[in-house]
């Protein structure tokens, strides 16, 4: 039926029955008055799953799902990693041994390892493991992780940037971990860094800072460390993260697996979510989801 055959009968609909109330007018053809006709290939050119890649150091990925390994037991990592649906999984280099129970014996293939440099206090510890890791893992992926304390794990920028520089210079795919300093995002870059990876502890806390470094980046934003649901998955992705690291929270769930594939929904939704245009949400009033008039209904 056409618009204008749509708004004839709706006319008709109030003609006939003048005093009819609202709610009686509701399921008449009036209230498809204003809809107008679907366009069923309006948004064909908005890209998801495979076809929207997260494009890390020229390597194309499917996944936006980037999961840690420490502390699953080692049978339960094919499961986990299958669940997750990620291709990139991140460990410390030392849990490569060269003799049993070597965890890269239970990673399954065509899997990306992301060795990180966790342990090191600054730029020249942190060179020294990733030319290790690449030796033992086979890979030029490195996630640069400089921290002074064990307590909070925070990152140390300063440090960070400079171990970046000399990496990309080596060659290597340079994933580093950072505070959520903007103009420390923009330094790493400049140095070379495939992608940043702000602390994702800090979304509560310097949501404002986290958003400027998404808006500004030019290369992909991973949000890293600190996600400890998938509704912040989802909502890192929302605000236009191109990716989400996450470990203890699925590594100390009841069921790992099943919680790493929450995870993964999690982070399609909130991309989707992201590249579909967030609907507005009012705060200091509410707004009815229907007409409140006829004269919204009929046109």
């Amino acid at each position: 039926m056409s618009t204008e055959n749509t708004i004839t009968t709706a006319a008709a609909d109030v003609a006939a029955a003048p005093n009819a109330t609202l709610d009686e007018l509701v399921g008449t053809t009036t209230n498809t008055a204003i809809l107008p006709e679907p366009d069923a290939h309006a948004y064909d050119e908005i890209a998801t799953g495979d076809a929207d890649p997260l494009i890390l150091g020229g390597h194309k990925f499917t996944s936006r799902f980037i999961l840690g390994s420490g502390r699953y037991d080692l049978n339960l990592i094919k499961a986990t990693i299958e669940n997750a649906g990620t291709q990139i999984v991140t460990m410390a280099l030392r849990r490569c041994r060269t003799t049993e129970n070597n965890l890269l014996d239970y990673i399954p293939k065509g899997i990306t390892m992301l060795p990180n440099t966790s342990g090191a206090r600054n730029a020249e510890e942190a060179v020294r493991i990733a030319r290790l890791a690449r030796e033992v893992c086979q890979t030029d992926f490195v996630k640069v992780e400089i921290e002074h304390e064990a307590k909070y794990l925070l990152p140390d920028n300063e440090e960070t940037i400079k171990a970046t520089k000399q990496l990309a210079k080596e060659g290597f795919v340079v994933m580093p971990y950072m505070f959520p300093d903007p103009i420390a995002a923009k330094r790493l870059e400049d140095a070379g860094a495939a992608c940043v990876m702000p602390l994702g502890a800090m979304i509560l806390r310097a949501r404002d800072f986290i958003e400027v470094i998404i808006k500004n980046s030019n290369v992909p934003v991973i949000i890293d460390a600190g996600i400890g649901r998938p509704s912040q998955a989802a909502e890192a992705m929302e605000m236009g993260a191109d990716a989400v690291m996450a470990y203890t929270a699925i590594a100390s769930a009841g069921n790992i697996p099943l919680m790493a594939r929450a995870f993964k929904k999690a982070i399609e939704a909130g991309r989707e979510a992201y590249l579909s245009g967030l609907g507005k949400v009012t705060e200091d009033h509410a707004v009815p989801s229907s007409p409140t008039n006829e004269a919204d209904y009929i046109g």
